[in-house]
Parts: C-alpha cells; sequence; structure tokens
C-alpha cells in the first residue's frame, strides 16, 4: 500500500479548499500520532478526537471528517505494519495472521492509495461446482431486444431507451437447495464483425438464446445462419460423426406490434430451424412468453427451474454471501436449514481472457498428442 503523508497534503497547494478548521484539524491529528486511535467508525472516532485535541468537533465540514477517517486509517495500518515487523522478529508470524479486506476496503484503497491490484472477494473462495456452472451466449442482429430480454432475466424490468450494445457479460449466481450455482450471460451482440472471436464465444458457450424481430426480415435470416454456425461450431469439437443437439432457445421477439407489420410467420420459422430449438413468440416490453423462456433455458440447459427470474428471491451480493454463510454454520450443526433459493448479481464479473477461453476449447496439453499436428484451428 503506498502511504498518504497528510501534512504534506494539508500544507501544499493541492488542497486550497480545505478550510482553515479542517487543516487545523488534520495538523492536530498528525500531533497525535503516537496514540492510540479508536475503530474509524463516525461516532467514537469524532469523540476520541474532540478529547484528544480539543477541537468543536460541530464546525467540521464533511471534508474535514473524511480527512480524520483518512488519518486514522493510515495511523492504524501504521501500527499493524509494526505489529507485523515485531512478530517476523520474534519468528511468529504466520500466513493466518494477515487481515483479509473487505470488498468494501478494498475500494476504498484503490480510489485513495491507488492500487491496481484488489483482493477477490470471499465468494470466490467458495466456487460453485463445475457441473453447476452454465454460459449461455445471447447472439441476434442490433436492435431486436436481446438486451431487454436479459433485463428481464436479471432484473426483472423493463427500459424504453435503445442503447448499441457492443458486448456485456453477467454472472448471477444462486443458492437452490443447499447446491450454489451459476451462471454466466455473454451478450455477443459487438461480434457481428468478428467470425474469429464470434466462434470462440459459440465454442464456450454452453446454452444458446437467438433473438430476431418478427418485424424484420433479415434479423431471421441471420438468426437462421447463427444457429448453422452453432450447430457445424460444436460438431467440430466432437470426433463421433453423431448428430449434436446443442441446447438453444429462439425468441421471436416483439409480439406486441400490430399483426400488419409482421415480417416473418411461425410456420417458416419452424420449417427453417426444425424441432431441435425452442421457440417462443415473446414481447420484453410486456412480458409475454418471457417466464417460458427462462423455464426453457433451465430446462435445456440442465438447471433448476429455480434460477427463473420469478422462482427465487433477489438479493444483494452482500446479503448472499451472508445467508450462505449462515447456511454453512447451520449445517455445521447439523440444524435445520432453509433451502429458500435466493439469486444475486456479482458486481464484480468480467468476460475471461481470450486465453482462458482457448484453454477451456482446446483442454489441457497432456490429453492431445504432441505427434499429430492440428491440421486447422478449431477456431478459425
Amino acid at each position: 500500500m503506498y502511504p498518504i503523508n497528510l501534512k504534506q497534503i494539508c500544507l501544499s497547494s493541492m488542497c486550497p479548499v480545505m478550510d482553515p478548521s479542517v487543516k487545523a484539524a488534520a495538523l492536530q491529528v498528525i500531533q497525535q500520532q503516537s496514540r492510540p486511535l479508536p475503530a474509524a467508525s463516525s461516532p467514537s472516532v469524532l469523540l476520541a478526537y474532540k478529547n484528544a485535541t480539543g477541537f468543536k468537533v460541530s464546525t467540521l465540514s464533511k471534508a474535514g471528517i473524511g480527512i480524520l477517517k483518512l488519518a486514522t486509517t493510515q495511523l492504524k495500518q501504521q501500527e499493524k505494519k509494526a505489529r507485523v515487523v515485531r512478530s517476523s522478529s520474534l519468528g511468529k508470524a504466520h500466513p493466518a495472521s494477515v487481515e483479509k479486506k473487505s470488498p468494501l476496503d478494498q475500494l476504498t484503497a484503490l480510489v485513495l492509495h491507488g492500487q491496481a491490484r484488489l483482493q477477490p472477494l470471499a465468494i470466490e473462495a467458495h466456487a460453485p461446482k463445475p457441473q453447476n456452472c452454465r454460459r449461455i451466449v445471447v447472439l441476434g442482429a442490433p436492435r431486436v431486444g436481446k438486451t431487454s430480454i436479459l433485463r428481464r432475466f436479471l432484473r426483472d424490468g423493463f427500459d424504453e431507451r435503445y442503447e448499441p450494445t457492443s458486448e456485456d457479460f453477467h454472472r448471477k449466481l444462486y443458492q437452490i437447495r443447499g447446491e450454489t450455482y451459476q451462471i454466466d450471460i455473454l451478450d455477443a451482440s459487438g461480434e457481428r464483425s468478428f467470425p474469429a472471436k464470434r466462434r470462440l464465444s459459440i465454442l464456450t458457450g454452453d446454452i444458446f438464446l437467438l433473438v430476431f424481430s418478427l418485424d424484420d426480415r433479415s434479423s431471421f435470416e441471420e438468426v437462421r445462419a447463427l444457429h448453422a454456425e452453432i450447430v457445424a461450431a460444436k460438431a467440430a469439437l466432437h470426433s463421433s460423426k453423431q448428430k449434436v443437439c446443442v441446447p438453444t432457445v429462439v425468441c421471436a421477439n416483439k409480439v406486441d406490434l400490430p399483426s400488419e407489420q409482421r415480417a416473418v410467420s411461425r410456420t417458416e420459422v419452424v420449417r427453417a430451424l426444425g424441432n431441435s430449438c425452442a421457440l417462443f413468440e415473446t414481447s420484453a416490453k410486456d412480458g409475454v412468453n418471457m417466464e417460458q423462456v427462462f423455464e426453457a433455458l433451465a430446462r435445456r440447459g440442465g438447471l433448476p427451474l429455480e434460477t427463473g427470474p420469478s422462482q427465487h428471491r433477489k438479493v444483494s451480493i452482500r446479503s448472499y454471501q451472508a445467508l450462505r454463510a449462515a447456511r454453512q454454520a447451520e449445517k455445521g450443526r447439523k440444524a435445520a436449514v432453509c433451502d429458500a433459493p435466493c439469486g444475486a448479481l456479482y458486481p464484480l464479473a468480467r468476460r475471461p481472457s481470450f486465453g482462458t477461453d482457448l484453454r477451456l476449447v482446446l483442454g489441457p496439453k497432456s490429453n492431445r498428442k504432441q505427434s499429430k499436428a492440428l491440421d486447422k484451428c478449431q477456431i478459425q
């Protein structure tokens, strides 16, 4: 962590807006560095500083309180570092003695101290089983309602505004009947001009959601081409010549539009895509058949039906962690465990790197024959 010289901050020209009372308070805090300070909670901090320095707490602005809290944090870190050095010199240092930072502390450190490396959330220490993880890849032409459908799935809402999506990645975590599930959702809308990147997204996908608009025939033709590309890419991964079954759900969106605006009929869609896909005429705006789409995604992807947005309780990631910790404690005590399903959006989710996806597709090197050269890259 990069130390902060509070005296330089207070006396330099970088803080021209700081009022005199704040500067005086901060300088008095610096002079009290040898004193042990209380935890950084607002009432105790202000009371301790009032008793130690003698200034009036009521005259401090919000900026002054922030300076005081910053000073407290800095002194606590210095004391902790000194304790670690002393324990190391005595040969009593232990990895478990290093305190893990909470996500809020990590973000604070990033803002205040410029730290680039943040510790992962504690939730990653209890990752779900591989068989409980799925990646849904969403494909389709622009302006057909893909983002609106995902919003229905993740947050159960609709927004009239349209913003083009280049690429979007979401992760949702579930606690269902004592098991942890993870669904990654990749909206690969911006990959239409990058065939190799789109093919990599297809190869790493487990479930596919194809969306076209009923009033746009060209979007339907694009879905036909995407479906053929998905089947061909998945078949290339299997050495057997058997027909590959790819879990696919097709949404014919904007069914709320007047019938005279329809450019594609349901019969034509069924004839073109066959019975290998689950087809639904939907309206992300009115929520028509949305529940059926999410249920089909769960069934075809081997996921519990409780992953549907109306089948579980939506909680924050903090509440999710607390609930899971409580359930683990109840299991340890052999107490009755509440199995009410819940789900939370993972706030720090980002798409895995291309190298990670490539290793996922190609598999470990030990499983490949070194003497046999690859005729063609599977991503091309």
